[in-house]
């Protein structure tokens, strides 16, 4: 019964790109939510379809570098947020990531993504409990709609695994508030991170700080590229521990509008991580991402380069070190809403790292409405 099995799935995955193209392609005033004098409820889908190919890094040296090939929903999310009065918001979502994808990843499946409640006492403070993103840096804040390139870069998600992480959530409370104009941000907050088995172990701090000099930024995730809509230019730095664990964050983030609508955009990121003897599993690392993207609004075409490297600070670890580069092309049928994305990344291990060489070649297709 393989055939009538991997009928239906298609099935399924097609027409569920067919109600994605749908809402992604209605009007505005078309929204869809649910409002009464003190409650506005709006609802909203993501989705990404992937085709990736990955070619094998580990094949011996007079073997073949194959390509895996994998079709699959990179991220498949629902959405549902809005307001109780003028002081109280909430945010839902849930996702499906990677369905589809062989050999399947049994760490995947239908997960609750963000569930949080905020409540604002002034502009200065607002605390938020649930499950979050966390304040730890600009790229891990970042909206997925909106990275330059196909997706976050590797060198900002390491620690994921070791603090059991739902995609750069934890479940806590935050604070956070602005000044000078809501040009100057804070972030802060107390989490779950890794818990031992009685539960009795130190929780999980993170901090973070970023100064907007042009557009303030006070959405829950930021934009990426603004496709010549805004003028940012933002610098940061963050903080994330828990026990002897400590990570530290940097970055520089500018996206100028130019020539009536196009857009000239960059992102510098410094991140370190050290598991020290809580993590053993994330060493002692300096992490570096370079991004730059061109928006060409009257073709609707965004061309972008992408650097970056892991270095790992002990010597026993140098042949784990690895840079790599690529770019690429967006093409924004319908902005964010409707968008594809190309993208050719290529893996370079150094230090005589037994790795081979190896690329990936991304192309994805991006349907949202909200």
């Amino acid at each position: 019964m393989l055939f009538p099995t991997f009928f239906q799935r298609t099935l399924l995955s097609v027409s569920g790109c067919a109600v994605l193209l749908a809402l992604a392609s209605a009007p505005a005033y078309a929204q869809l939510q649910i409002k009464n004098e003190d409650v506005t409820i709006k609802f909203g889908i993501q989705g990404q379809f992937w085709a990736d190919w990955n070619q094998d890094a580990t094949a011996p040296s007079a073997g073949s570098q194959g390509y895996q090939q994998n079709f699959y929903l990179r991220r498949a999310r629902l959405m549902m947020g809005g307001n109780i009065g003028d002081n109280i918001t909430f945010f839902f979502q849930t996702d499906d990531p990677k369905l589809g994808i062989t050999p399947k990843n049994l760490a995947t499946g239908f997960v609750l993504q963000d569930a949080f409640m905020e409540y604002k006492v002034n502009p200065h403070f607002q605390i938020a409990g649930g499950e979050m993103l966390i304040p730890f840096s600009r790229q891990g804040l970042q909206s997925t709609l909106s990275f330059y390139s196909v997706d976050i870069s590797s060198v900002s998600t390491v620690n994921n695994s070791a603090l059991q992480q739902s995609a750069l959530r934890d479940m806590g409370f935050q604070a956070r508030g602005y000044f000078f104009k809501d040009h100057l941000q804070y972030r802060g907050g107390l989490f779950e991170g890794e818990r031992d088995s009685n539960g009795r172990n130190s929780l999980r701090e993170a901090l973070y700080l970023q100064y907007d000099f042009f557009s303030p930024e006070k959405e829950y995730a930021y934009a990426g590229t603004a496709l010549g809509k805004r003028k940012i230019l933002a610098i940061d730095v963050g903080g994330d521990k828990q026990s002897s664990y400590r990570a530290y964050s940097a970055n520089i983030a500018n996206d100028t509008p130019v020539r009536g609508g196009d857009e000239v955009g960059f992102n510098l990121q410094y991140l370190h991580f050290d598991g020290r003897q809580k993590f053993t599993a994330v060493p002692d690392q300096n992490n570096f991402l370079a991004e730059a993207a061109y928006y060409v609004h009257k073709a609707k075409v965004q061309p972008f380069a992408r650097f970056e490297t892991q270095r790992f600070v002990a010597a026993v670890n140098n042949t784990k070190d690895i840079n790599r580069w690529g770019g690429g092309l967006n093409y924004y049928i319908r902005g964010q809403n409707l968008k594809w994305t190309f993208q050719l990344l290529r893996a370079l291990p150094q230090n005589g790292s037994p790795i081979r060489p190896s690329n990936e070649v991304t192309l994805q297709m991006q349907a949202f409405y909200f």
